[in-house]
């Protein structure tokens, strides 16, 4: 079918999945954190997730919205351009998730067509335990217009360039990362595991994961401004702009932003050489800990 006869649907928009239920195992969450380097010991010791594990319960409601909304002939162009993490806790061994999702918009540019999935995963009590706006990108399909809402904006300061970083931290990407990622991430996309997948999708070769790099800032983010603590990040949101290859270094340049009500937002993005391969980042970061913010509250109900 031509281009010009196929159509985005309105009418699936704000439609929720069924939910989907995911039981989280310390097991599952130490082979995250060792399939992303991580190096911060909750994470390795699988006491709390690393803060991208979040996308794993929540996986095989992703594109499930998009199908509703998107003609099976452009699923094909479909790339993950954005992901947008709201923490309202950090995810636990033994917690029993509840994730639903919904499409509520699309944008349509030259290049283009990006679509917003809005995810919610609850615990069993049905308390949020995070919020999440993907962006996916049909590439070289305009639809021509804007409909609905998109997800929240979360673009670079750029005033922030006239002054220097205020962390950077260098990551080494290992030459098996994605066999271990995907298996830990339950994401089996052949151009991530198949070389020759990947270069008939006109890649290089085998890339890295998107969200597995996201990882990587997570941990990066955590242990040089967020004291190595998950309880204390709120949000994380990348663009996803270059893929990554197996044997590259990642270089990630932080950027403190404004603070207020005690959560200081920092801006960042990763490089490849010359390259930037994340970029747009945002990270918004408590300045208590969890155990600060507990006796705040105690002494404030007193």
């Amino acid at each position: 079918m031509a281009d010009d006869e196929l159509k985005f649907d309105k009418s699936g928009l704000d439609t929720w999945t069924d939910e989907s239920t995911f039981e989280v195992t310390r097991e599952r969450l130490v082979e995250y954190a060792k399939a992303t380097n991580d190096p911060i010991a909750a994470h390795l010791a699988g006491d709390a997730a690393n803060p991208v594990f979040a996308i794993v319960p929540v996986f095989q409601s992703l594109l499930e919205p998009a199908i509703e909304v998107v003609p099976l002939e452009l699923f094909g162009r479909v790339l993950h351009g954005e992901q947008d993490f709201r923490f309202h806790r950090p995810i636990h061994p033994g917690d029993t998730l509840v994730s639903k999702a919904t499409m509520t918009g699309w944008r349509g540019q030259d290049n283009g067509t990006a679509a917003c999935v809005y995810l919610e995963c609850r615990d069993a009590v049905g308390e949020l335990v995070n919020e999440q706006y993907v962006t996916l990108f049909v590439r070289k399909f305009n639809t021509g217009d804007t409909v609905g809402t998109l997800a929240p904006d979360h673009r670079f300061d750029e005033s922030l360039r006239s002054q220097p970083p205020t962390a950077t931290i260098t990551q080494h990407v290992d030459d098996d990362q994605t066999f271990r990622y995907g298996p830990a991430a339950g994401d089996p996309m052949p151009i991530h595991l198949d070389e020759e997948a990947a270069r008939d999708s006109g890649l290089p070769g085998i890339i890295a994961h998107g969200l597995c790099m996201q990882a990587f800032t997570s941990w990066g983010l955590l242990t040089e401004v967020g004291g190595s603590d998950v309880s204390r990040l709120r949000r994380l949101a990348v663009r996803f702009a270059k893929p990554v290859l197996p044997g590259q270094d990642i270089t990630t340049s932080i950027w403190r932003g404004s603070s207020a009500d005690g959560i200081t937002t920092y801006y960042f993005e990763t490089t490849v050489g010359d390259d930037v391969v994340i970029k747009d980042g945002l990270a918004e970061i408590t300045d208590a800990t969890l155990a600060e913010r507990e006796i705040s509250t105690d002494s404030g109900s007193i």
